[in-house]
């Protein structure tokens, strides 16, 4: 969902601004940047980056405001842990920005809907997974690479939904109605795409897959 500028006052644009710039700053205290020293890792960094900014761009709406696209989070989130993953969206953010698939005026919005909230929902579902579920290799991938990918892109729709109905742009009859079913529909194709590329980079490529453990989910079984 790339939201535009024009469907938000100032006092909404300066208020995510605002927000934006203090996890940023959180981000750039706390992230693992030891990590991108590995010349795999970087490269996983702004591949991710690129492939989700292309899923980004190709997008399909019939109002401002209620485009629908894939949005990758949840694996993005397991490759790279949850700061590294908001540095790669943003930047993939910035790159359909660039190109001029949403506003610079609405990126910090667009940011906390599509970068910053779907993290944090992707990795309180993996930490609800640890702690709940038998750490198991099917636990991973069935419930954090498909069913988590699933719900995370759901409950993105929902935020949008709720920014949208708060903020005046639309009413909230007509997005419960007409637009948020749609994003249940999204989420079975968001679980099978992430799932089977979770999948196959745990079989295949463990090392790019942060959240994946070997000793946790493979060994003694």
């Amino acid at each position: 969902m790339n939201l535009p500028a024009s469907l938000f006052d100032a006092a909404w644009l300066w208020g995510a601004a605002f927000l934006a710039i203090v996890v940023l700053y959180q981000v750039w205290l706390r992230a693992p940047w030891a990590r991108l020293r590995d010349p795999s890792q970087f490269n996983l960094l702004l591949g991710a980056s690129v492939i989700v900014a292309l899923a980004w761009a190709m997008c399909a709406g019939v109002k401002p405001g209620l485009n629908l696209h894939l949005l990758g989070v949840m694996a993005v989130t397991l490759c790279l842990g949850p700061r590294l993953a908001i540095v790669a969206l943003g930047l993939a953010l910035t790159g359909i920005m660039v190109v001029g698939v949403i506003d610079w005026q609405a990126w910090a919005l667009n940011f906390l809907l599509m970068a910053v909230l779907p993290v944090m929902t992707a990795y309180g579902i993996q930490q609800w997974t640890e702690r709940c579920l038998p750490a198991h290799f099917f636990v991973f991938v069935f419930v954090l690479g498909f069913a988590g990918s699933a719900l995370t892109v759901m409950l993105q729709g929902v935020f949008a939904c709720i920014v949208l109905a708060l903020s005046g742009a639309y009413g909230a009859g007509f997005l419960i109605d007409d637009h948020l079913p749609y994003f249940m529909l999204l989420g079975f194709s968001e679980a099978w795409l992430s799932g089977a590329l979770i999948t196959l980079m745990v079989v295949y490529r463990p090392e790019w897959v942060v959240a994946f453990d070997d000793r946790r989910y493979l060994w003694n079984k």
